[in-house]
């Protein structure tokens, strides 16, 4: 079944009296469970498209359907609705608040759905305990290494069940050992959990992670290839 699909979808931003074509005429399907690197130099689009994957942003033409719902008829709070509940996100930079403990960040998604505090509580723990870092959840981002830092945003990601994640860059600021250990944490998750993946990288060795390669340039797809994993 076919979680994202995207037809014929197409991006135009005007910068004065100029139209920028991000995206030309992009078509695809990812289906439950997979599991895709998006790969792309600067400017090929990439990442315009995955702002529209993560609700961030909608097409100038074509159709975009998360899980069957047609993501250009909904509005702005609808919108954010989706992201809170389908769609966790992790960020090169992990995107933690400084002076908030690491199960408090987990803890954010949870804020905006009127959850008690006890069943954030129990949920935040559950979740920072399922990536390695129980024992951990009273410290503070500069108490913890790059790679910890990682996976509390990662257990943010998960803390409400979201059946996506779509990563941008998420070992960009990672040495070798520690960008395994992330991405070995990201097949566990897929392959045991059965999450989607989407992971934004300039990198082949993280790419091969993953079961699928997109590549981007000039706003459209040059390649999409099944793999077998690293």
């Amino acid at each position: 079944m076919a979680i994202i699909e995207a037809q014929e979808i197409t991006k135009v931003y005007r910068l004065g009296d100029i139209d920028l074509n991000a995206l030309n005429g992009v078509s695809l399907r990812i289906e439950k469970g997979e599991f895709v690197a998006v790969m792309g130099p600067s400017g090929s689009g990439k990442s315009t498209f995955m702002n529209i994957l993560g609700c961030l942003d909608k097409p100038t033409n074509g159709n975009y359907f998360l899980e069957n719902i047609d993501i250009g008829d909904l509005n702005r709070d609808e919108l954010a609705a989706i992201r809170n509940k389908k769609i966790g996100f992790i960020f090169q930079g992990f995107n933690l608040l400084p002076r908030t403990s690491a199960i408090e960040n987990v803890e954010l998604p949870m804020l905006y759905d009127g959850i008690s505090l006890k069943e954030r509580r129990q949920r935040a723990m559950a979740s920072l305990k399922s990536v390695g870092l129980e024992g951990r959840e009273d410290h503070h981002p500069n108490q913890l290494s790059d790679g910890q830092q990682q996976r509390v945003a990662i257990a943010r990601a998960l803390v409400n069940d979201a059946p996506i994640i779509l990563a941008d860059e998420p070992t960009g600021n990672l040495d070798s050992k520690t960008s395994a250990d992330i991405m070995e944490l990201f097949v566990k998750l897929n392959t045991k959990s059965k999450i989607t993946i989407i992971l934004v990288t300039h990198e082949t060795d993280i790419a091969a992670y993953s079961k699928r390669i997109i590549k981007f340039l000039d706003g459209r797809i040059i390649s999409d290839e099944q793999k077998k994993r690293l």
